[in-house]
């Protein structure tokens, strides 16, 4: 029986050995699972005694505190708790000594120095006595967290402190936040903010720009652009701005600046850059740009023409291809320029076509970006103008001290300040002495007639004419034509003095030659109607005589008589139609033109009329009456001076019209004949003049037609009139 006992005990305790091999079995296959786990877990897993030096670790604990499983078994946590304060450290203890667990954080320091950020938690005497730890490193989250702070710390103090209006506002424009910049600019204040939307500041016209920016914005998320507002107190106002949308819960933030003020400078700009180069392309001034090599960069049209070549020939051209290199005046400058940088000369310049001209230019160097910058123009003409000015000056006092009239200039209180010869001569007195007398004195010396009542006469015309009687020293009593200029220059007055006492008297002699030109034109005409009849009268007393038979001789002797008495009164009465015999000779037909300006130049003063004389070329010499070429030219000039009342221009030209031809025209600037009159003109009591006779022409067309001459008149009714006298010219007698 105990044998059986034994056996039983054996099979039991056989069968629990199995069960025990199975749960040991069992067992380390846990075991095994979970070193897997305890080794492949990512975080760290350590295993603490109560000294806190560590047990076991996995791999990454070694990762973790970056040291090999064997050393790192060796150490204590104290070991990299160095940085991490120790009543922390007891603290964190004593809490998992009451509490049994503990989830804190703690930095570590590893042993190059690194520190790290550690979540972990414990949990007391999990394995047996050993606590247990599982650590975490959250350094980067640490970094991360702490740039989101000091992010959104900048942000805030960017958002509050920015020049610029920062606004945060939702889909639907509707405004959430703005900093004070964009409140300041849009007068509005933070409280505000809700009340208003972005359209509310944006006129009617921009709201399609403003649909534009949220499309963009919405497919992009981003937009850029200016917006131009409105604020509710009515100022106009610019804003550049750029958006960006989800910035924060799905809000969308815009950063504006204000340019209105900016854009008003670019449009004035604008406008200053179209006004300069308006300037530019339009100054009348050649204005060129060249570089340090002296090639030309950029010109104006007014370069093109001075430079007398196109803009792309110009461009291509260097400043120094128009200068002689080796003129001493341009060396001088071109020191001058290179030392002070800036330079206002004059400098002879070669064009393409071989033309010098005189140009003075401005320069100065590094207006911009290296370049130069000058500005010419063509002093040529100018320099000739002085030129001719100096000549003018020059042959207006040889004129002054040769002209043949006495020439004054005297101030307002008739103090003589220059006069020429002839003035002198004209008042008997040496040209020194006549130069320190009083003008008013010399004329008026024995009348009451104040100095100003007489200028006050010309005053307002500033300019007249005037026949005063002057009694020589010698008793003879002398007519002067007096013509006053007024205000010829400041405080300067001119008198003109020529003496007319013979021109009166051939003025008389002409208008007695007038007369019996017209009453010999009557004779002519009343002895030519008395001829036909007095012919008739001859012939048939002769043939009376001859058939009458009776012895009637003494009544035919007494009748052929007073017939041949008649014809005797006649050939008288003709005489007065050709008063003296015509004798053509050589004369210059020039000399008398000269001679009878001469005559009529104290008339054409007298009405302000200038008569010019033009010989083109050489002018022979014609056959000629010169007398009744005088009175031709007389009858002309004299009318065309009438025909100017206010003054005007006579000009006479002769030239020749071939080689035996001689054309003499002689214009005015009148008013001009209507060519309906033009016609007229010669036939006998016919004239365009209010009190004129018509006689003048008629004769001149006669005495022209004499000479084998023609006349032709052109006119032009507000322009003026001009006469062409045609004459044979060279050694052909008329």
């Amino acid at each position: 029986m105990s044998q059986l006992i034994e056996e039983a005990q054996i099979a039991q305790l056989n069968s629990e050995l199995d069960r025990l091999k199975k749960e040991n079995q069992h067992l380390l296959a846990e075991l095994a699972k979970h070193q897997v786990i305890f080794d492949q877990a990512l975080d760290a897993i350590i295993i603490f005694d109560q000294n806190m030096n560590f047990i076991d670790v996995n791999e990454a604990a070694c990762s973790l505190f970056n040291e090999r499983k064997e050393v790192l078994l060796e150490k204590s946590l104290y070991d990299y708790l160095a940085m991490f304060p120790n009543e922390e450290i007891k603290r964190q203890r004593e809490q998992l000594s009451e509490t049994g667990s503990l989830s804190e954080e703690i930095i570590i320091k590893l042993k190059n120095g690194q520190l790290k950020f550690i979540e972990f938690s414990a949990k007391r005497k999990a394995i047996g006595d050993y606590d247990l730890s599982i650590m975490r490193d959250v350094s980067s989250k640490k970094m991360l967290e702490r740039e989101r702070s000091i992010n959104e710390k900048m942000f805030q103090d960017l958002f509050h402190r920015a020049l610029d209006g920062i606004v945060i506002y939702d889909h639907h424009g509707r405004l959430v936040d703005a900093n004070t910049s964009f409140c300041h600019s849009f007068e509005l204040q933070k409280n505000q903010l809700s009340s208003y939307k972005l359209k509310d500041f944006i006129d009617k016209e921009s709201r399609d720009k403003i649909e534009e920016t949220w499309s963009l914005l919405s497919k992009a998320g981003k937009a850029k652009g200016d917006l131009p507002v409105r604020l509710k107190s009515g100022t106009r106002k610019i804003f550049e701005f750029t958006a960006t949308s989800n910035v924060l819960n799905g809000y969308y933030m815009s950063i504006m600046r204000d340019i209105t003020e900016k854009k008003s400078m670019e449009a004035k700009l604008h406008k200053s850059e179209v006004r300069f180069r308006e300037i530019f392309e339009n100054a009348m001034d050649a204005i060129i740009i060249w570089d340090k090599k002296g090639q030309i960069l950029k010109a104006n049209r007014w370069a093109t023409r001075i430079f007398e070549l196109p803009m792309e020939g110009l461009l291509k051209s260097s400043i120094t291809d128009f200068l002689d290199l080796a003129d001493p005046r341009y060396l001088s400058a071109f020191k001058q320029y290179m030392t002070t940088g800036s330079i206002r000369q004059e400098l002879h310049f070669y064009m393409p076509n071989g033309q010098c001209k005189h140009l003075e230019f401005t320069s100065k160097a590094n207006v911009f970006e290296g370049q130069h910058l000058t500005i010419l123009r063509n002093v040529s003409d100018r320099n000739r103008m002085e030129k001719e000015l100096r000549q003018s000056e020059e042959k207006f006092r040889k004129i002054f001290n040769g002209a043949l009239e006495g020439i004054i200039l005297f101030d307002s209180n008739y103090d003589i300040m220059a006069a020429n010869p002839v003035s002198a001569k004209i008042f008997e007195m040496p040209h020194e002495e006549i130069e320190q007398c009083n003008l008013y004195a010399m004329l008026f010396p024995d009348e009451s007639k104040q100095p100003s009542d007489f200028l006050a006469e010309f005053q307002k015309e500033e300019e007249g004419t005037e026949e005063i009687l002057l009694t020589s020293k010698h008793g003879q009593t002398r007519i002067l034509d007096f013509s006053l200029k007024l205000n010829l220059n400041e405080n300067m007055h001119l008198a003109i003095f020529r003496d007319i006492t013979e021109r009166k008297e051939l003025e008389e002699r002409l208008r007695k030659s007038d007369t019996l030109n017209v009453v010999g034109e009557l004779a002519a005409g009343i002895a030519h109607e008395i001829r036909n009849p007095m012919t008739a009268l001859k012939g048939f007393i002769q043939l009376l005589e001859g058939s009458v038979k009776d012895d009637f001789s003494m009544y035919f002797n007494v009748i052929k008589s007073e017939l041949n008495r008649i014809e005797s009164i006649i050939t008288e009465f003709l005489v007065l139609a050709k008063p003296q015999a015509i004798h053509f000779e050589q004369n210059s037909i020039v000399k008398i033109m000269k001679d009878t300006m001469e005559l009529l130049n104290a008339q054409a003063i007298f009405s302000n009329v200038q008569m010019e004389l033009i010989t083109d070329g050489e002018i022979p010499s014609i056959y000629c009456e010169p007398n009744q070429m005088k009175q031709v030219f007389i009858n002309i000039l004299k009318n065309a001076i009438e025909v100017m009342p206010g003054g005007g221009k006579v000009l006479t030209i002769l030239k020749m019209k071939g080689p035996d031809s001689l054309c003499i025209s002689i214009k005015d600037e009148g008013n001009g004949i209507p060519e309906d009159k033009l016609k007229r003109l010669g036939e006998p009591f016919y004239t365009t003049k209010d009190r004129g006779t018509g006689l003048g022409l008629m004769v001149s067309y006669k005495i022209i037609e004499e000479h084998r001459g023609k006349v032709k008149v052109e006119s032009q009714v507000g322009k003026g009139t001009t006469f062409y006298i045609t004459l044979p010219a060279g050694t052909n007698e008329v």
